[in-house]
């Protein structure tokens, strides 16, 4: 396991047209690049992830996992944006020699899978045996699938959707009228908006989860109670735990590329035509207790990109059922794979 930053020194241009003067993307890369450079695999992360893939995707990613290093090369790069050591808020601003903060441009989807081109062709990489992403990761795998489709072999998208839907942003405008409803935010300090961001994260988590789960992992058996509920509990926990982590002036600008997502934009005239020009073979997964990404969107993407295979996955963890049924998805995705083999032969 090695990490890198990768300094691309020549103006950024932004979807928006708005410039970063240069751009930094830190990455993460495990084992070793075959002789014929065939055992890629790229992992795009979700939201608030960093490009430790081993860390997050244990399970999935790891010495005994499906994708190991001793078989293959694995690269996973941090999002432009975040706080993880890719340019986001938190870098300095050459013209004012301060941090960006809120003042960081927006960035979208694209923006992220122009940055990502720009570290494959730094390293060298002219082909991706397989490009795997979940939640935001699979809108960035699914976006660069179309920006460069010639690249990727096989594309994996779990839990994901080609145009983030009107409930997903509504979401998403939620936490940002939280994270900015803490008048620190405005501030520009590097560790503004904390309560701010540990509220958006509760209300996160109800989209992650869902009734269902929350019934089965936080319910009291002690019918006494009257205050201090396991719920309640969890909320404030999960919210002080990303505090001490993550950032909020990158949560926003992280969920604002995630709102951008739109295969169709400035390629087709809707979405079902934008992934009839996906031409990797496709891998589409759904959890069918997901109710930020429900199953209708991940079945949207197996109708329409063409040849595709498609497959359902029960969990009691709704969306965050994509980083934890690390069995489930193993099986799915080495029966894909068998089955690819098959049709090679």
């Amino acid at each position: 396991m090695s990490l890198f930053v990768f300094n691309y020194p020549s103006k950024f241009i932004l979807e928006s047209d708005a410039i970063l003067p240069e751009i930094e993307i830190a990455y993460h890369t495990f084992g070793e690049l075959n002789a014929d450079k065939s055992n890629v695999i790229w992992v795009c992360h979700a939201l608030t992830a960093n490009s430790n893939v081993f860390d997050w995707w244990d399970g999935l990613f790891g010495e005994s996992s499906l994708y190991n290093p001793t078989d293959y090369f694995i690269v996973c790069a941090n999002n432009l944006g975040s706080c993880y050591g890719t340019t986001g808020p938190l870098s300095i601003n050459k013209k004012t020699n301060k941090p960006w903060f809120d003042y960081f441009p927006q960035i979208t989807i694209k923006d992220m899978v122009a940055s990502f081109e720009l570290l494959r062709k730094h390293l060298g990489i002219s082909k991706l045996h397989t490009l795997i992403g979940g939640s935001q990761g699979g809108q960035i795998a699914m976006e660069w699938a179309l920006t460069n489709n010639s690249v990727t072999e096989n594309l994996i998208l779990i839990a994901t959707n080609a145009q983030h839907s009107p409930w997903g942003i509504a979401f998403n405008e939620s936490q940002r009228l939280t994270i900015k409803a803490d008048i620190t935010y405005f501030s520009n300090i590097a560790d503004a908006a904390k309560k701010g961001l540990s509220a958006a994260r509760s209300i996160a988590l109800l989209s992650y989860r869902g009734y269902s789960t929350y019934c089965e992992t936080q319910r009291d058996d002690d019918y006494t109670k009257t205050t201090n509920y396991a719920a309640a509990s969890y909320q404030r926990y999960q919210g002080e735990k990303l505090v001490k982590r993550f950032n909020a002036y990158s949560y926003v600008r992280l969920l604002d590329a995630m709102d951008s997502h739109n295969v169709a934009r400035n390629r087709a005239e809707s979405t079902e035509q934008a992934l009839k020009q996906i031409q990797a073979k496709t891998l589409v997964i759904g959890l069918k207790t997901d109710i930020l990404f429900p199953l209708s969107e991940q079945q949207h993407l197996a109708k329409y990109i063409n040849g595709s295979s498609y497959f359902e996955i029960d969990s009691a963890y709704g969306h965050d059922g994509f980083l934890i049924e690390t069995k489930k998805l193993t099986q799915v995705i080495n029966n894909y794979y068998s089955i690819q083999k098959l049709k090679k032969q």
